[in-house]
């Protein structure tokens, strides 16, 4: 395949061609393969829920109306609908998991290479959580902590208690129409019972448990693993660093880590900054060790370490066709299984470390805490140790890479706005209500070879740029964002509106900005609560001037996160359609009843600057309601 229309990245486009001429397939290839894909399947009226089926429901009405239970077409897309919220929410709440079990055995001095370094943060979730700090150990403090995010998972009543940081408005509305979330697991499997043949049938009672579920994720697994992430690794805060493949290296062992678990990520930089590691590896030819990484692991070790991002989800393999990755280590989410079939045409070692992700073909050393630094040392010896197989008439590397500036938090902000000694939001909050910035959008999410890859998220963020929309971004769309220079100050004079050129300007920041992982779209949940704390723009999330969108997304967790996003309050437009199109009513609740009951609802539009128009409308609308000035710049 050698088509320039694949993807917006050029980069992208050369490996791809690469590919083509040397009859290696990638996923673009297999995307074409499956083409045309099941109509039924997209439209969300199939059901295999038991085995009488599986049932097709005819979305035109020249077939059967109802499943063999009697299911109809609206029922069976709510139950596919929120059994992909329960996977998303499942996958970043065990993300959580898996974090607060790190701090806790940390906290008893049971784990090699990792210490607390984000006290600040600690004593801050301490405070909330209700554990005394007064003359206690760090250690012991952590600990707590620790076992009280733990309890939020298996909680079976009550309300999770990072929704307080909701405003209270927002509370209000989830306890009235019981979206309250009781516990993160309880949540999860409510849904896989309430979808089991014969329990529930009313699609809007369905969704209800969805919501919910998400709600469980958004303000509590994500949560919980965002806050700490911050207390194991260290708060994140602005750093300068590279992205795209041009950041790997002819004459260095190239490591890529690829995922989401950065108990993983981290300890590897650490370990590859060892002095005997280090010498090895000019003993083997390498003049050094280089670190990048893929997907939201690169957001990870990016934002806090300043490590090189390679490339984002669709880029994984085109990183092994360079023929310069002496080692790609993996965890969980998002890992292609053709991985290992692709790593036998080149000396790449693919090694996976989760005992819940094992690939066909790859190599398994199991991670654990308890070892954890000399786990990574082992496997960075791996990489050093591979480097001499390279076979350079292979090599492929391209040129080209893009300099960058990430790691804002809703605690930056602060910072940012208001300086050293007078931490505050008030600028920001002054520049939407004079009308300078005409509002703030999240673009989130991942890459989809139905979309041409990166196109829709650029386009979509230079659209509202043009417009004095101030954006945040995590996940493979910030990388996106960061392959097209859109994370340095200097895009702000290329790419925004006048008025958000001003801001970013005085305050020196790029007008896209770098908030982490997809598990951190907690970070800008929170960026809007302190928005409101700051008064003078309404009393809820639904009252502010801000959206949300995911252009090209593809995996159930961006459903529980475009769940938890609107039922927030937050509008929120997606590229791709949920695959329930095939019921109408339900599809007519989601985009547009919804709106009535959580104050926000889904839009579904593919085009990027369609989409950019919808967003727009919906700012001017919450500006309008508010009575804010009128934009101060442009239309």
């Amino acid at each position: 395949m050698s088509d320039k229309e694949k993807s917006a990245d050029q980069v992208t486009n050369k490996m791809m061609d690469i590919a083509c001429k040397n009859d290696i397939e990638t996923a673009f290839d297999r995307y074409d393969a499956m083409e045309p894909e099941c109509g039924f399947g997209q439209l969300g009226v199939c059901c295999k829920n038991c085995v009488m089926g599986p049932c097709r429901i005819d979305p035109f009405g020249e077939g059967p109306e109802k499943g063999i239970c009697g299911a109809n077409a609206d029922t069976i897309a709510a139950r596919n609908l929120v059994r992909m919220v329960a996977a998303g929410a499942a996958a970043h709440s065990d993300h959580g998991r898996d974090i607060a079990h790190t701090l806790l055995m940390t906290s008893q001095g049971k784990t090699k290479g990792y210490e607390i370094k984000g006290k600040e943060k600690l004593l801050s979730l301490a405070k909330e959580l209700n554990v005394k700090t007064d003359s206690r150990k760090i250690e012991d403090i952590a600990h707590d902590v620790a076992e009280k995010c733990f309890a939020e998972f298996g909680q079976q009543h009550g309300e999770l208690q990072f929704t307080r940081r909701a405003p209270k408005k927002r509370q209000e509305i989830w306890r009235k129409y019981k979206f309250m979330p009781r516990g993160v697991d309880r949540e999860i499997v409510e849904i896989m019972h309430r979808t089991h043949i014969g329990v529930d049938n009313d699609y809007v009672n369905i969704l209800q448990q969805g919501i919910r579920a998400s709600l469980g994720d958004g303000w509590g697994g994500s949560m919980i693993a965002t806050d700490l992430s911050d207390v194991l690794f260290g708060m994140p805060t602005p750093i300068r660093s590279v992205s795209n493949l041009g950041v790997l290296k002819e004459d260095e062992v190239n490591i890529i880590v690829h995922g989401h678990e950065p108990t993983l990520s981290d300890i590897i930089v650490t370990a590859s900054q060892d002095k005997e590691l280090l010498e090895l590896a000019k003993q083997k030819g390498a003049k050094g060790i280089n670190l990048a990484g893929i997907c939201c692991t690169a957001n990870e070790i990016l934002m806090r370490h300043g490590i090189a991002v390679a490339g984002n989800f669709l880029q994984q393999e085109l990183a092994i066709i360079t023929g310069s990755v002496d080692l790609m280590l993996v965890d969980v989410q998002c890992i292609m299984p053709a991985l290992g079939k692709l790593a036998t045409c080149y000396h790449t070692k693919v090694i996976s470390t989760s005992p819940k992700a094992k690939f066909p073909g790859v190599e398994h050393i199991e991670f654990s805490e308890e070892d954890a630094l000399p786990i990574a040392k082992r496997i960075v010896k791996m990489a050093i140790e591979n480097y001499p197989n390279r076979k350079k008439e292979i090599v492929n590397i391209p040129k080209d890479k893009m300099d960058l500036v990430a790691g804002f938090t809703a605690e930056y902000v602060y910072h940012m706005l208001g300086g050293k000694y007078r931490s505050t939001y008030r600028p920001l909050n002054d520049a939407i209500i004079s009308g300078r910035l005409r509002g703030a959008v999240g673009i989130v999410g991942c890459n989809n070879p139905k979309v041409k890859h990166d196109w829709a998220h650029l386009e979509l963020t230079k659209a509202l740029l043009k417009k004095d929309v101030l954006v945040v971004t995590t996940g493979c769309s910030a990388l996106a964002s960061a392959k097209a220079g859109l994370l340095i100050p200097e895009a702000a004079k290329q790419y925004a509106g006048k008025g958000l050129q001003e801001i970013c300007e005085a305050v020196g920041c790029p007008p896209v900005l770098h908030m982490g992982s997809c598990v951190d779209i907690s970070r800008i949940l929170m960026v809007l609560c302190n928005v409101l704390l700051e008064g003078g723009l309404g009393d809820d999330i639904s009252d502010l001037p801000v959206a949300a969108a995911a252009p090209e997304w593809m995996s159930e967790k961006a459903v529980s996160i475009g769940f938890y996003a609107v039922s927030s309050g937050v509008y929120t437009v997606l590229g791709i359609p949920f695959p329930i199109l095939g019921g109408k009513e339900i599809t007519d609740f989601i985009t547009d009843k919804m709106e009535n009951v959580v104050g926000a609802k889904f839009g579904f539009e593919p085009d990027p600057l369609k989409a950019a128009d919808l967003i727009v409308k919906h700012l001017d609308k919450k500006r309008a309601a508010l009575k804010l000035k009128p934009v101060m710049y442009g239309e």
